[in-house]
């Protein structure tokens, strides 16, 4: 070892190699903390059990807390992370109280292992630690402003699908079946605009004014997104119930998997705002009545030169039960690229917003900037504001609710 001393500066060199703390650990112990004083880690280790043979030194808790490390290290595989926290392993899982991390390929035989009960009884726990908790923004007015001064809650019901690609495989009598490890989490299915062979889908539920999460769904292939979309519903509800939200004053934002009169059925009346997929709906002689009228209002965003011509249309009958709803009609003349959303018809392209929100609140470009993400949720709906982006809100829960999406897959 060479120093280099002066009166102010030490400095020492040495050969050998010191791995340096990660820049995420400190969260990590935030985390870590935050769990324990809360009570979290003890719940885990009480109520969700998951018995299995040659389960070895370990319990769920050890294995949860790598998935809750590698939820808040942001890095992109399990690979990397492992690489990251190894030589600091020990304080890492000191910081939970155990002793032992988890070898990468312990995980992965248990995440192969895992059943459907220990996961619905994480999902039902973080739940109850949200519901639980009564955060500092209650005691300020938190939502969004309608046009006559009423307050509105807001959430999120965000279904995505996301596609795998499978190599080609070399099959010969002398080589065995091939076995793809995909086959468990992934199916056949719609894969839209995205390479892949097959598919899953997943349906996730957030609280726009604390950027919480309430719950997260996965299913293999299509899946299932109108059980997925009762079971957001019901997470809404009890997050209602807790906090003594008006139902009336709950507004629902539910993205492009939706779309159908048939869904509608399943948010039990609450009101909500989401994009039409039937476009059949413009062949009804209401809606073709407001076509032939002066539009409404026009819409435009400031970074796109695109002006859409909105139509509003306060009494459409949607789905097989003919319920009545709002329908906004959104039209712009045909660009030089194939438009991926929207009908076209006679050189114009057209867009379908349904809603159940009242006219007096909100107006039709209300309607369309809200399923934009494009509304204040602190102010009125008049003014001005960036681009809200969902994929970037974060939660008090959000490490939770990721790691154990991590387990659903």
């Amino acid at each position: 070892m060479n120093t280099i001393t002066s009166s102010t500066v030490t400095i020492q060199t040495t050969s050998h190699s010191l791995p340096s703390v990660p820049c995420w650990f400190g969260e990590v112990v935030i985390i870590a903390k935050s769990l324990q004083r809360t009570g979290v880690l003890a719940k885990i280790s009480e109520r969700v059990r998951f018995a299995r043979r040659r389960f070895g030194h370990y319990e769920v808790i050890d294995f949860l807390i790598v998935l809750f490390g590698y939820a808040v290290s942001g890095e992109r595989t399990l690979e990397a992370f492992y690489e990251q926290v190894h030589p600091f392993a020990t304080a890492f899982m000191a910081l939970f109280g155990r002793d032992r991390l988890p070898a990468r390929s312990t995980l992965s035989r248990f995440l192969a292992a895992l059943t459907t009960e220990p996961v619905e009884a994480l999902r039902a726990l973080f739940l109850e630690d949200l519901l639980e908790r009564r955060a500092d923004f209650e005691q300020q007015p938190s939502g969004l402003t309608d046009r006559t001064g009423k307050l509105w809650k807001v959430f999120d019901i965000d279904g995505t699908r996301e596609a795998a690609r499978q190599r080609a495989l070399p099959q010969t009598g002398e080589q065995p079946a091939p076995f793809r490890r995909l086959a468990e989490v992934c199916a056949p299915g719609y894969t839209g605009r995205k390479r892949g062979e097959v598919v899953r889908t997943r349906s996730t539920v957030l609280q726009a004014h604390s950027y919480q999460w309430l719950g997260t769904f996965g299913n293999r292939g299509n899946g299932e997104y109108r059980k997925e979309l009762r079971r957001a519903v019901e997470a809404i509800q009890s997050y209602l119930q807790a906090h003594q939200f008006a139902r009336e004053r709950t507004l629902l934002r539910l993205d492009g998997l939706y779309g159908t009169g048939a869904v509608l059925t399943d948010l039990l009346g609450l009101p909500f705002v989401m994009r039409g997929k039937d476009y059949g709906l413009l062949n009804l002689p209401a809606v073709q009545t407001c076509l032939h009228l002066p539009a409404d209002q026009q819409f435009s965003l400031p970074e796109s030169p695109l002006v859409r011509t909105l139509y509003d249309c306060p009494d459409v009958p949607v789905g097989a039960e003919g319920q009545h709803y709002r329908l906004v009609v959104a039209t712009h003349p045909k660009g030089p690229k194939k438009q991926k959303i929207g009908v076209e018809r006679d050189g114009l392209i057209y867009e379908l917003f349904l809603s159940k929100l009242p006219q007096e609140a909100f107006t039709a470009s209300d309607v369309v900037a809200l399923y934009l993400h494009r509304g204040s949720f602190e102010t009125t709906l008049s003014d001005e504001d960036t681009e809200q982006d969902p994929d970037r809100w974060c939660s008090q829960s959000a490490c939770g609710q990721e790691a154990w999406q991590i387990i659903s897959q």
